[in-house]
C-alpha cells in the first residue's frame, strides 16, 4: 500500500475512533467461504438500499450447503469517509469474494487497490468503475438509463424547459447518477431539441425544507415544465409539488420506494424507472459465489432491465404489491 494512501487511512480511523470488528474476525477463522458487503446505508426502513439486502440473504440462504456465509458492512450515504472506514473493516476479514456498490469513486478506486493487494475478487453491484479489474457488474445501464429518461420525458413535455435534480453530496465521485445525467442530456443533444432548455441543480441536504427555495426558484424563474431526478429521492419533489400547487409539472425519477409510488399513482410523477434491486443483491451473491467456489468464468457485465413503471402497471410488480 502507497505511504500517502496509509496515512490518509490511519488519519481517518483516528478521527473516526475506529474499533476492529470482532465477530467479523470470528467468522473469517470458522469460514468455508465467506462473503462481505459494502452497500450505502439505507436512510430509513423503505429506503432503496434495504432491498439489494433482501435478495442478497435470499441467495445466501440457497447456498447454506455449501457453507456460504456474508458478512454485511454498510456507510453513510452522505459521508465518503465512512466508505473508506467500512472497507477497512472489510480488509481486515479478509473474505473470499467482495460485492460493493462504488458509491464514491475515489474512495472506491482506492479500496480496489487494497483488493487487488490481497487478491480479492470483487463485484460491483448498482454502479460501476469500467475496467477496474471486477468479476462482474450487476445493475443498470445507468447511460442507457438516462437516454430513456431523456425519451420518455421528451415525449411528454411539448413545450418549456427542463430541470435536472441530483439529491446527492459530491456529484463529481457518483458516477452513476453523473453516467443518468450525460445519458439524460444526450437524448436531447442528439436529437436536436432544442425547444427544450435544460439546467441541472444538486441538493446535497434535504433537512427540512430549506433546500426547496432554489428548486422552486428554478421552476418559477427558468419556466421548468419537466424534472427529472436522478435518484430514488424524487418524493422530495412531489413533496414540493403538493406544497406550492405546482400542478402540470412533468416528473421522471427513479425505483419502487412507497413514498415513490404514492406519488405517481396521485399522478404528479408520471414515470419511475426500476431497477431490481433484490435482484440485483441476488445475482452479484450469484456471480461471486460460481466465480470463487465453483470456479466457473461468468460474463463481465450483467445490465438488469430498464423497467418504465407508470401508475397504470405498478401493481403488477408482485414483489411491491403487498406494500402499496
Amino acid at each position: 500500500m502507497a505511504e500517502d494512501t496509509k496515512s490518509k487511512i490511519l488519519q481517518i480511523v483516528k478521527e473516526m475512533d475506529y474499533q476492529p470488528n470482532i465477530l467479523a474476525s470470528t467468522l473469517a477463522s470458522k469460514k468455508s467461504a465467506l462473503f462481505a458487503t459494502l452497500f450505502p446505508e439505507p436512510p430509513s426502513p423503505e429506503g432503496y438500499w434495504n432491498k439489494p439486502v433482501v435478495g442478497v440473504n435470499k441467495r445466501i440462504a440457497e447456498l447454506r450447503q455449501y457453507g456460504v456465509q456474508v458478512v454485511p458492512f454498510s456507510f453513510s450515504q452522505n459521508e465518503p469517509k465512512s466508505f473508506v472506514i467500512n472497507a477497512l473493516k472489510v480488509l481486515e476479514l479478509k473474505p473470499d469474494g467482495v460485492v460493493f456498490a462504488p458509491f464514491y469513486k475515489k474512495e472506491a478506486t482506492e479500496f480496489i487497490g487494497q483488493l487487488k493487494e490481497l487478491s480479492i475478487p470483487f463485484v460491483f453491484i448498482d454502479s460501476e468503475i469500467k475496467e477496474a479489474g471486477q468479476v462482474g457488474y450487476i445493475g443498470q445501464n445507468s447511460y442507457q438509463s438516462g437516454l430513456v429518461s431523456g425519451k420518455l420525458l421528451d415525449l411528454i413535455l411539448p413545450e418549456g424547459n427542463v430541470l435536472v435534480i441530483h439529491f446527492a453530496k459530491e456529484m463529481d465521485n457518483q458516477n452513476h447518477l453523473v453516467q443518468r445525467e450525460k445519458g439524460f442530456y444526450d437524448w436531447y443533444n442528439n436529437n436536436n431539441r432544442d425547444i427544450h432548455q435544460l439546467y441541472t441543480i444538486e441538493i446535497p441536504d434535504t433537512n427540512g425544507e430549506k433546500w426547496m427555495e432554489p428548486v422552486l426558484e428554478a421552476i418559477r424563474k427558468k419556466n421548468i415544465k419537466g424534472l427529472f431526478v436522478t435518484n430514488s429521492k424524487v418524493f422530495n419533489v412531489g413533496r414540493l409539488v403538493e406544497k406550492y400547487n405546482l400542478n402540470g409539472l412533468k416528473i421522471i425519477g427513479h425505483d419502487l420506494l412507497n413514498e415513490n409510488i404514492t406519488f405517481l399513482k396521485k399522478d404528479i410523477v408520471q414515470f419511475l424507472i426500476c431497477q431490481r434491486p433484490e435482484e440485483q443483491g441476488y445475482n452479484a451473491i450469484n456471480k461471486i459465489f460460481r466465480h470463487v467456489v465453483q470456479k466457473r468464468v461468468t460474463a463481465r457485465e450483467n445490465y438488469t432491465s430498464i423497467d418504465i413503471v407508470t401508475k397504470e402497471n405498478v401493481d403488477y410488480y408482485k414483489e411491491f404489491k403487498k406494500d402499496i
